[in-house]
């Protein structure tokens, strides 16, 4: 689930009758979270808490509707947010500060594969936007794959789709075709861990082995030679769906998550929001939501075989905001988010902790402008024409790379604050650093007249909106064979959702170990019914 820009799920449809599937299974919404229950049938708990820079995404959503799904009676479930919004990673902010005009800051985009995603967009009613082409008011819309000196590979949607498919095998080759395939396989072994025997799992690394996906055990550039997958198809194109999804070069990233980028068909998302999938699983079965929520620590009652959870909340009395403590007794607690960035103590220690796990830090800048980005910033005739979607891969000789990984026009947008009205484009950029105003304004196209001056004041006519996001996006995907336990002590009343994110970082596999999660909750649950009924018919 990686943070695909949107402007690059369109091209899908080329990839795809190319064999050349480009970005956009998206990045799990950023979770972090507790979950909280309690059923009249037995004191039930399992706090869903926000204890960090995000909120409620999908991991914590999917457990709690799930775990409503799964058990025969009634639940209550509580959710603790730090923020005061739900859905995590997947959020998204107006242009203009316009509540109609909404973009993504996060995940960004599912596909038609994504079963838990698409039921849930089904089961709510949620309208989609299918990315097919959108409306640049006639601006020709061009791919292309920039190394940082040259663009290596450029397509133009406006040609017919035969012949961009024959240029596409002329210069790839059979390469094109082997990495659909592998594609294709790897999503059929992904889809049997949906379903039994391998559903519900304890073991993420054991379901991996079963389903026959042991790709995460090596590196997306081992993965692709034994496939006969060769540069300049692996560099130019996949190494490009790598960064764009995940910020990581082949050579970093494990084969796996690599072929999760080329799996692009049916893209997708909601109107208004793919957060609004995560609300709705959320507001469902009237959980109680406490936003502005922030869990503190999670110890066990040993006495009780219970969790007491403690968290903090702003209160105001209209002069000033103080911290209101409260403290909460659960059967069972799950944490939906990776717990090293949580700060919550638990005490005892766990008995099976997740290890700790490098995160990808990187910046989404949306701004929007009447200007059209920069020929010469690119190495282009001033008459030329620069593609509208500019993926990045590295140079063939190890030259300066690309400082960002990708640069979009998203779609054109109508800007009501400025009299009189009118048209602009609106530009979304990921990069591992925060770009300056000036470096912005030197990858438009402004006239020289306007741009003496690097003080914002003093340009917004040139970049009229500006919004910056900061993330611990996905984990850095090194090869790896084992995972984070989703059982974290030896009752199997402390849960974790996180641990999938290392062997595929998406909105989707998030739900799906939220589900998974839930699941073997709910068995433990019938299974102790079970055998105290069975206790007292023997008495």
């Amino acid at each position: 689930m990686a943070f695909t820009n949107t402007r690059s799920a369109k091209w899908s449809r080329f990839w795809y009758s190319a064999s050349a599937l480009l970005s956009s299974l998206v990045t799990i919404a950023w979770l972090v979270y507790v979950y909280a229950t309690s059923s009249t049938a037995k004191q039930l708990s399992k706090p869903i808490a926000g204890n960090n820079t995000t909120s409620a995404g999908s991991g914590g959503a999917s457990a709690a509707f799930y775990l409503h799904q799964a058990y025969p009676c009634l639940l209550n479930v509580t959710v603790y947010e730090r923020e005061n919004y739900l859905g995590g990673r997947s959020t998204s902010v107006g242009v203009y500060g316009d509540a109609w005009e909404q973009v993504e800051v996060g995940a960004s985009i599912f596909v038609d594969v994504n079963y838990n995603l698409v039921s849930a967009v089904e089961r709510f009613n949620l309208s989609t936007v299918v990315y097919d082409g959108e409306d640049l008011d006639g601006l020709t819309q061009i791919l292309g794959v920039w190394n940082g000196q040259k663009f290596v590979f450029i397509q133009n949607d406006d040609g017919y789709e035969w012949w961009n498919n024959l240029k596409l095998l002329w210069k790839y080759g059979l390469s094109t075709i082997r990495t659909q395939r592998l594609a294709d396989d790897t999503m059929s072994k992904f889809l049997k861990m949906y379903e039994a025997p391998i559903f519900p799992f304890k073991s993420l690394g054991e379901a991996a082995t079963r389903a026959g996906l042991s790709a995460s055990g090596k590196t997306s550039a081992q993965l692709l030679k034994e496939s006969g997958i060769h540069a300049p198809f692996s560099s130019d194109i996949i190494q490009a769906a790598t960064r764009v999804n995940y910020a990581q070069n082949l050579a970093q990233i494990h084969g796996l998550e690599a072929m999760v980028c080329m799996v692009v068909n049916g893209a997708m998302s909601v109107n208004g929001g793919n957060w609004q999938i995560f609300d709705r699983m959320l507001r469902h079965n009237q959980n109680e939501i406490l936003l502005d929520t922030r869990v503190t620590d999670i110890s066990l009652l040993e006495d009780r075989g219970q969790y007491r959870v403690k968290s903090t909340s702003p209160m105001s009395n209209g002069l000033e905001v103080s911290t209101d403590t409260e403290a909460r007794n659960f059967d069972t607690v799950i944490i939906a988010g990776p717990l090293q960035f949580s700060n919550i103590s638990i005490r005892p220690a766990p008995a099976f902790p997740p290890a700790s796990t490098p995160y990808v830090t990187l910046y989404v800048t949306l701004f929007t402008s009447p200007y059209r980005l920069n020929p010469s910033k690119f190495g282009l005739h001033s008459s030329a024409d620069v593609p509208t979607a500019i993926l990045t891969t590295l140079p063939e000789d190890g030259g300066s790379s690309a400082s960002f990984f990708s640069l979009s026009i998203l779609r054109t947008v109508t800007n009501t604050h400025i009299q009189p009205s009118r048209r602009e484009y609106l530009y979304k950029l990921f990069s591992p650093t925060p770009p300056s105003l000036k470096d912005l304004i030197e990858t438009l196209n402004v006239p020289a007249r306007n741009h003496t001056s690097s003080s914002m004041n003093d340009h917004k006519s040139v970049i009229t909106w500006k919004y910056d996001k900061k993330w611990h996006s996905y984990p850095y995907l090194s090869p790896r064979k084992t995972f984070d336990s989703p059982q974290l002590d030896v009752m199997g009343k402390l849960w974790y959702t996180s641990g999938i994110e290392p062997f595929i970082s998406t909105m989707e596999t998030s739900s799906l170990m939220g589900k998974n999660v839930a699941q073997l909750i709910v068995d433990d649950w019938l299974l102790e019914e079970a055998a105290s009924m069975a206790e007292k018919a023997v008495v």
